[in-house]
């Protein structure tokens, strides 16, 4: 062996080889053994030893219930088969010895198999041993008290039923079916027994309310679980029935259903107080029952159409427990707050009854039922519609407005409008009147959009808000806090009602800012080291939290956000308003040119979207203006569309003054210049006109820098197609009058960019002004019998084919010895095919082959021309 290692370093080498053969042999022997035992092994061993322990399907505890639960329903099944079949063919002794003695060991056994512990059996034989008593019970009836009425017998035993199964679970605890049997028995004694007394439906709701109320008495005092499930289902069941039938009641019988939903009322409530878990629902259904009983006799005082404001003001009043704190009366937070909820609730369900005349004001005028300019005006959209309607809104209104919060001043905003909106619908005031409230709504709220700090005085420093403190909240002991406390007083009547508002908000805990109290003031329990967590010097602990600077979190402008509800109403009202004034002609002019006026002033004065929205809506009512003036003087269409185009001058104006509206306006304004040609169009010498004073607008604004290159090519293009309309009115059908106009044009900017770039290509630069000229010229002149077109044509291409030679230009050269060959083409082929007319017929083909000849002699040669020909044409630009 030849290696370039050392032989020390070799031999290393190879003992470790044979040290990993040695325990590779190893593996292959302890392996080839394995196999050898598994080969003299017989299968059914190995089968077996492979074979996985069966998994069980159940667990002795559940085997052990099914087969409890399934004997004691057999026996159960005898039982009822044995009292109801069998019971006539005993004697009265035989009869009682055996219930009597069924029952007892039934409900004896339990006793005993608890003491050994079997829990489980004793269950199935209590539970075969209370069926038991059922069935006693029903057995006595059937033979001793056959004469007793059946639903008086029922009352009663389901009464003894319930109280000797619940002493039954009560002696035997470990028991858990008596209890909530005895539950389920309580449900039934004053039920029947209205119905066995032949009580009617005030009667039996009562019943179901007793019992609902110890079914509450039950969840609240008893302990086992089992049994506190099963009264809670009752009571939620019976309940619920009893409230709502007591609703039923407040619409027929009002002082019957007041009593009984105040009573109810008062139940749940207590409930809600005793069970934090409980409180907000139960509060929610507590409240719900109160506003209906007292909304109920509220209607029965009242005219019909003040039914919904009773129940308005009452929802209100009792939204306003949640302020219940600062006049002495103490509540849980949930308990208020769940209260609030409901009266939130019901003053919303009022809002939205009153919300019909606000969209019949809004989009009313909108469909129109009268020609315009008639002077007749449409009849009432809603005319049989309380007048109480405008009555929720202005309480509503009044109630957002004293919370200080920036969500219940924008309700308040939206609710005034509204207000507004409704008043024409519900109280049928002249047309004149109406138009002027749509024009007082319009302008205030375009106002309040452009300036809405008063609509945000109480509400705090607008922009942003600390992390500590929610956005319109001031700080203890602020002037401004101090405003807020006057705001919602709860001992002054407006607010007494604004609480109703803040209900929902501040149940979550920032009203009163009582949980980071809780937290800011909580001491923190055992030792601390001066450097800890919660040492002064800590940036964590209290000290040091309020001693730093709060940080300030990013909250939306409260301006912007009043500015913008404002706005939305705003154009919502100007719309009903310009919709409302097509009625007269007057009127007509006069809205177009307050609105116009109104939204000029927010185009001016508001510095975001809402000037820029306000300006392109500023060009929408000058178009109307302009198009009410024309029908009004009788224009034509074609006459409209000439008085349209001062509009996108005006555009372009107010383009190149304010900039920052520039865009949208002049886009506004070619959208009216657009319309202007469709109405032109049927009148081509019209269109032409229009044409052209669009195409010299185009060209005023090209004057801008920042608008040249789009304006440019504009104004040419609208020149071009005011030329070509002009010679299409003058009857001109000779394709070059059409064509020369942008050939010429397209020449000098292909020059003049040849100028600037000379290595830009001669077909980007001239190709599509030539092919505009030559190639309809071509067709015209195959198709023109004279010989002046094809004349002037030719030497047109000639012309062009020399300056593309002489410049070495490829568009030129190919362009025009194209056209040039086939405008000759067309010139010699009469002739030619007069020639070979009258030459003998042997000679063409003798010509052909002479010139085959003669191409195949100098073929090579000719190829090489060929090339070198294709070689310098694609040196050209």
């Amino acid at each position: 062996m030849n290696t370039s290692l050392p032989p020390a370093d070799e031999l290393v080498l190879v003992d470790r080889e044979l040290a990993r053969l040695d325990a590779r042999r190893s593996t292959l022997l302890a392996r080839r053994a394995w196999l050898l035992q598994a080969l003299r092994t017989p299968v059914a061993v190995v089968t077996a030893a492979g074979a996985r322990a069966p998994v069980a399907d159940s667990t002795p505890r559940g085997a052990q219930n099914v087969l409890l639960t399934l004997g004691g329903t057999l026996l159960t099944i005898a039982a009822v088969a044995f009292t109801l079949v069998s019971w006539g063919s005993m004697g009265i002794g035989g009869r009682a010895a055996v219930l009597s003695v069924v029952t007892s060991a039934a409900l004896v056994a339990p006793v005993a198999l608890l003491r050994r512990g079997l829990v489980s059996t004793a269950e199935s034989v209590a539970a075969l041993g209370l069926a038991l008593t059922v069935l006693d019970a029903y057995a006595l009836h059937r033979v001793a008290l056959t004469d007793t009425d059946g639903l008086g017998y029922a009352a009663v035993a389901s009464a003894v039923l319930a109280g000797a199964w619940a002493a039954y679970g009560t002696g035997l605890s470990r028991l858990r079916t008596p209890l909530p049997a005895a539950v389920v028995a309580g449900q039934l004694p004053l039920l029947l027994g209205v119905l066995a007394a032949g009580g009617g439906p005030t009667a039996f709701a009562w019943a179901a309310l007793v019992t609902a109320a110890a079914d509450g008495a039950v969840v609240l005092w008893a302990r086992p679980v089992a049994a506190r499930i099963t009264a809670s289902a009752g009571a939620a069941m019976l309940g619920g029935w009893a409230l709502l039938a007591g609703g039923g009641l407040s619409l027929t019988a009002p002082w019957s259903g007041a009593a009984l939903l105040l009573t109810g009322a008062a139940a749940v409530l207590y409930a809600a107080c005793r069970r934090p878990a409980f409180a907000v629902a139960g509060a929610v259904v507590a409240g719900l029952a109160a506003v209906t009983a007292s909304g109920g006799l509220l209607r029965a005082a009242l005219a019909p159409d003040w039914a919904v404001p009773g129940y308005v003001l009452c929802g209100l009043l009792l939204a306003s427990v949640w302020r219940a704190g600062a006049v002495g009366v103490r509540l849980p937070d949930e308990v208020r707050a769940g209260l609030a909820v409901a009266g939130a609730a019901v003053a919303a369900l009022g809002l939205v009854w009153a919300l019909p005349p606000v969209v019949a004001g809004a989009l009313g005028p909108l469909v129109r039922r009268t020609p315009v300019w008639s002077g007749e005006h449409a009849g009432p959209v809603l005319p049989s519609y309380p007048a109480t309607a405008a009555l929720v809104l202005a309480v509503a209104a009044l109630v957002l407005v004293a919370v200080p919060r920036l969500w219940a001043r924008c309700g308040a905003l939206v609710l005034a409008w509204a207000l507004l909106t409704a008043l024409p619908v519900v109280l049928e005031p002249p047309y004149a009147v109406t138009l002027a409230l749509q024009l007082l709504t319009t302008a205030a709220a375009l106002a309040c959009a452009v300036r809405p700090g008063p609509l945000a005085r109480g509400l705090g420093r607008p922009g942003a808000r600390t992390s500590r403190a929610t956005p319109g909240e001031a700080t203890p002991g602020s002037p401004a806090a101090a405003n807020a406390a006057d705001a919602v007083d709860p001992r002054t009547a407006s607010g007494f009602l604004a609480t109703a508002a803040t209900a929902t908000a501040t149940a979550t805990g920032d009203a009163a800012g009582r949980p980071d109290d809780a937290t800011t003031r909580k001491e923190p329990t055992g030792p601390t080291s001066p450097t800890g967590p919660t040492s002064p010097t800590s940036p964590t602990s209290p000290t040091a939290a309020s001693s730093r600077p709060r940080t300030p979190v990013a909250a939306p402008e409260t301006g912007v956000v009043l500015g913008w509800a404002a706005y939305a109403v705003g154009l919502v009202s100007a719309m009903g308003a310009l919709a409302f004034a097509l009625d007269v002609r007057g009127a007509t002019f006069t809205v177009l040119g307050l609105v116009f006026a109104l939204l000029v002033g927010v185009a001016v004065f508001a510095g975001d979207v809402r000037g820029t929205v306000s300006a392109c809506g500023a060009v929408a009512v000058a178009t109307g203006f302009v198009c009410a003036v024309a029908a009004a003087a009788g224009f034509a269409p074609h006459w409209t569309a000439l008085a349209l185009l001062p509009v996108p001058a005006a555009t372009a104006l107010v383009g190149a003054k304010a900039r920052r509206v520039a865009l949208p306006v002049e886009i506004t304004g070619g959208t009216v210049g657009l319309a202007a040609l469709g109405l032109a169009a049927p009148r081509p010498a019209f269109l032409a006109a229009a044409l052209a004073l669009g195409g010299l607008i185009a060209a005023a604004t090209a004057l801008r820098p920042e608008r040249r290159r789009f304006a440019s090519w504009t104004a040419a293009a609208l020149f071009l197609a005011a030329a070509w309309v002009r010679l299409a009115v003058w009857g001109v059908t000779a394709p070059e009058a059409y064509t020369l106009p942008v050939t010429v044009p397209a020449l000098v900017v292909g020059l003049l960019r040849r100028r600037r770039d000379p290595a830009a290509s001669s077909w980007t630069a001239y190709g599509p002004g030539l092919a505009a000229t030559l190639l309809p010229g071509l067709a015209a002149a195959w198709s023109d019998p004279g010989w002046p077109r094809p004349l002037l044509l030719g030497l047109a291409a000639l012309a062009v084919t020399l300056l593309g030679a002489r410049f070495r230009l490829q568009a030129l050269l190919v362009l025009g010895g194209a056209v040039l060959a086939l405008d000759g083409l067309h010139e010699l082929a009469p002739y030619v095919v007069r020639t070979v007319g009258a030459l003998p017929r042997w000679l063409p083909p003798a010509l052909a082959g002479l010139l085959l000849l003669a191409v195949g002699a100098t073929y090579e040669q000719r190829l090489r021309d060929a090339r070198r020909l294709r070689d310098r044409v694609t040196r050209m630009r």
